[in-house]
């Protein structure tokens, strides 16, 4: 199985999960929602999704639950305790010591002390009963409204009645198969605020921490449940989300109001990176697809690449260079704030899916072999 395949069905929504799952498969599941990580000195050398950088570390995420720390720059990992052995797809900080992680099951972990120690705060039993809550709701409202509807009105109340209905026959059936979407990306805009997004166009919220999640998935127009792969927040305040068959999506307003973008393309998008400034952010995906946006994500013009490597994930400096990684070793990288990139293969030609700048010169990049340590073409230091 190639990066790309492996890719798709451990971070990009698991579609095959559609299918059905066996009763022990759904038994599967549950067990590694509640085992802990098993422990290893090698798991820099094993798959790993994310990385983000802190001012005091290095944290990075990937297969059975791995949690990594560095507080050299790269240099040296520890592995660190975590409740459950799912694998993790992405990790994010709102400050030096509140962080999230979130993965397979529908697993939100969450940190206060840097990384040091994880807390499960949230998955995707919680996440099934919270979408067959609000959808009992919406049915109940309707079903209210109907009985006092004028006789012009009650048409169209029917039609909303239905479609409610069947939105919650859909999420006691998703309940039944059990925990089975993954998130896929997350991102807070503060301690507090939050969301994470994922399969099948799971979209949750957070004000308070990550004590409660609320399903904001109904907020966005998104009817044949597209997975979100990524989701980021723009210098000068815009929440983008983007994923699969190029479904896009802004908010101006934290994330309580979503429209929906006219997306440049119809392929999926795996990856978006803001390149420091504002207003601007770059989204791209399959073969080498890539486009630039300098008004917050309105409006979009592709950027040429000269590959047709998949692009995963990337990063700023905060002077002008911008850095991409994707399959087979594919490493792009501007200095012009991501208007023109020049590429370069990586010697071993494997996949990587994130990375984080230390420094102009210095970059840590994570993926289907583990942790290196590059310069921002991808060449190992």
């Amino acid at each position: 199985m190639n990066f790309l395949s492996t890719k798709v069905i451990s971070r990009l929504g698991a579609g095959f999960l559609s299918l059905g799952l066996s009763v022990s498969s759904v038994w599967a599941a549950k067990d590694v929602l509640e085992t802990s990580a098993a422990s290893t000195e090698r798991g820099h050398e094993h798959l790993l999704l994310d990385v983000e950088r802190t001012n005091k570390r290095l944290v990075a995420v990937g297969a059975r639950g791995h949690v990594l720390l560095s507080e050299d720059k790269g240099d040296s990992w520890k592995q660190v305790e975590v409740p459950v052995s799912v694998l993790l797809t992405a990790v994010d900080f709102a400050d030096d010591e509140n962080g999230w992680a979130v993965g397979h099951g529908g697993v939100i972990l969450a940190t206060n002390d840097g990384g040091y120690t994880w807390s499960k705060q949230f998955d995707g039993n919680a996440a099934n009963q919270s979408i067959i809550r609000q959808a009992e709701k919406a049915v109940e409202a309707l079903e209210a409204r109907l009985e006092s509807a004028s006789e012009d009105e009650a048409a169209d109340i029917e039609y909303e009645l239905e479609e409610a209905q069947f939105g919650l026959e859909d999420a006691q059936f998703d309940a039944e198969v059990g925990a089975s979407k993954p998130f896929l990306d997350v991102h807070f805009l503060s301690r507090t605020e939050g969301f994470a997004v994922g399969a099948y166009g799971f979209m949750f919220k957070t004000d308070d921490g990550g004590k409660t999640w609320q399903n904001y998935g109904d907020r966005v127009e998104n009817i044949d449940r597209f997975h979100f792969n990524t989701i980021t927040e723009i210098p000068g305040g815009a929440l983008i989300v983007a994923g699969e068959a190029g479904v896009m999506f802004r908010s101006a307003d934290d994330g309580e109001t979503w429209e929906t973008v006219d997306s440049p393309y119809d392929g999926s998008f795996f990856g978006l990176t803001p390149t420091g400034e504002a207003d601007v952010v770059l989204a791209y995906g399959l073969r080498g697809n890539m486009f630039r946006s300098e008004d917050a994500g309105v409006s979009w013009d592709q950027v040429e690449t000269n590959t047709e490597s998949t692009l995963m994930g990337g990063s700023f400096d905060g002077s002008g260079k911008v850095s991409i990684v994707g399959n087979s070793g594919s490493v792009l990288s501007s200095t012009d704030s991501g208007r023109t990139f020049v590429e370069s293969i990586r010697a071993n030609r494997l996949g990587n899916v994130s990375l984080v700048f230390l420094s102009g010169r210095r970059m840590v990049v994570v993926g289907e072999s583990g942790v290196s340590v590059t310069n921002p073409s991808g060449q190992n230091l």
